[in-house]
């Protein structure tokens, strides 16, 4: 996918990517890296094929990589991630052309970026897949740390969701 590897190799995306590995380097919770990232778009992509929401792949993978792209400026400046990630995404969307995305496909994105992470009743589609797909990618059930952290219990993951 072109459009995933033009986000990825984009210099501010190359840049806030570096910076939160740092940041994260010695985290012992969940991080927010590619690992992370990847499994938020393929279980997206799942829910999105056995719903048949009819949404891109390349929409879905580049909400995905992009949803925790601002995470270091939360570490760092106590800006809510989901915020600065938004910011930085809309950047990085409006240097690729604009046969990659869609207007309406980038408002997508950058709607589901903000919203993902909290439920609400009536989300966006595309914002409502991150959101589940995100909580479902975090494997408390098999976490060293799952008893020191701090995320709360309801949305801890303790099962395999099938």
């Amino acid at each position: 996918m072109k459009e995933i590897e033009a986000i990825r190799s984009h210099p501010l995306y190359v840049e806030q990517y570096e910076e939160l590995k740092q940041t994260e380097k010695d985290r012992k919770f969940c991080c927010h890296q590619m690992e992370h990232l990847l499994d938020v778009a393929r279980i997206a992509y799942i829910l999105n094929l056995e719903q048949n929401l009819n949404i891109r792949k390349e929409v879905i993978y580049a909400a995905a990589i992009l949803h925790d792209i601002g995470k270091n400026r939360q570490y760092t400046e106590g800006i809510p991630h989901e915020k600065t990630s938004a910011q930085i995404g809309e950047l990085i969307l409006g240097d690729l052309p604009d046969e990659m995305f869609s207007k309406e496909e980038k408002k997508s994105i950058l709607q589901a970026i903000l919203g993902h992470r909290r439920m609400r009743e009536n989300m966006a589609v595309l914002e409502r897949l991150l959101y589940i797909s995100d909580k479902g990618s975090r494997k408390c059930f098999d976490c060293e740390a799952e008893k020191e952290c701090n995320w709360n219990h309801k949305k801890k993951n303790f099962t395999i969701e099938v």
